[in-house]
């Protein structure tokens, strides 16, 4: 276990189509062990739009938690009222991070508050869950923190043998991505393939020549082209075609409103494929999930031992 864990506040909400059905993600993500992270592990605070807690009500979901406060339809600003939790300095008051379950084709997944709502959590340092397995993965990482044992039903998606991982990030944050890879390094080694754009690709292989080898690191990394030159897209197709699961995309929120496109290209993709793939954007969550995807390994082969 890496500390106590905290008492978080979460905010929820969830596309329309992410609601209704009997096999939306909204209920997918408390039948695949979300609920169990929440009740026994986590024991959060849970902020939730009034649409997707009437979702949650039809569903039987969380019916016996007490700990949710109920915020007004999107319609009525619900989502605005999220934002402004995610930046109140009250801890009483504040959040701790946001699931918000994006349907990309969903209009409302590009109103100003929900872009505002992404950015704010990159500004200030809390995860944005936007996909089903985003937000799966990161209740099962934050549980075991508290001491649960790994959900053998995520097991797939954590063989990294068989898993590759996208390395992303821009100018002002390309320090901080050489500085996660070069701690983690040995977790990052374990997956089949590592994709990056850019120089960001060229920077990690020099890293990876550093500590495994100048023969040996040479190709640790594969790089597409730059992202303003279309190597997001690159790594979007990879994601689509469910050969890329998790993107680490260091994302500085005063970026040049230019790249703006490129980053929603990566997210929508991810979104598109919502059960599969996760994008995390902000370096201090990143250096959270990495420390806990080891933690879950060490754990999950305690348990193979016996």
């Amino acid at each position: 276990m890496l500390s106590n864990p905290p008492r978080y506040r979460i905010g929820l909400a969830a596309n329309r189509a992410h609601q209704d059905d009997t096999n939306s993600a909204l209920v997918r993500l408390f039948h695949g062990g979300g609920q169990a992270a929440i009740e026994t592990w986590l024991q959060p605070e849970l902020i939730v739009v009034g649409r997707t807690l009437d979702a949650m009500r039809n569903h039987g979901l969380l019916q016996d938690y007490a700990a949710i406060e109920r915020f007004p339809y999107g319609r009525e600003g619900g989502l605005m009222r999220l934002v402004s939790r995610i930046v109140d300095t009250d801890p009483a008051r504040s959040l701790d991070a946001m699931i918000y379950l994006m349907d990309p084709v969903d209009p409302s997944s590009n109103f100003p508050e929900a872009l505002a709502l992404k950015r704010q959590c990159v500004v200030h340092g809390k995860p944005f869950l936007s996909t089903l397995a985003g937000a799966r993965e990161w209740l099962e990482l934050e549980a075991i923190a508290a001491g649960a044992l790994p959900d053998p039903t995520l097991d797939a998606s954590f063989d990294f043998a068989n898993e590759s991982i996208a390395l992303i990030a821009h100018d002002a944050m390309k320090t901080s991505m050489l500085a996660l890879a070069e701690k983690h390094f040995d977790l990052l080694d374990q997956f089949a393939m590592r994709y990056a754009t850019g120089t960001t690709g060229g920077l990690l292989n020099k890293l990876a020549q550093k500590i495994k080898g100048e023969d040996a690191g040479r190709h640790w990394v594969k790089p597409f082209l730059s992202g303003p030159l279309g190597g997001d897209a690159q790594i979007a197709e990879l994601i689509l075609d469910r050969q890329c699961r998790r993107v680490l995309f260091l994302e500085d929120p005063h970026v040049a409103r230019q790249h703006e496109a490129d980053i929603q290209l990566l997210e929508r993709a991810a979104r598109t494929v919502t059960d599969y793939a996760s994008c995390s954007s902000e370096a201090k969550g990143v250096e959270r999930w990495l420390s806990l995807m080891a933690l879950r390994g060490r754990r999950a082969a305690g348990m193979a031992l016996g």
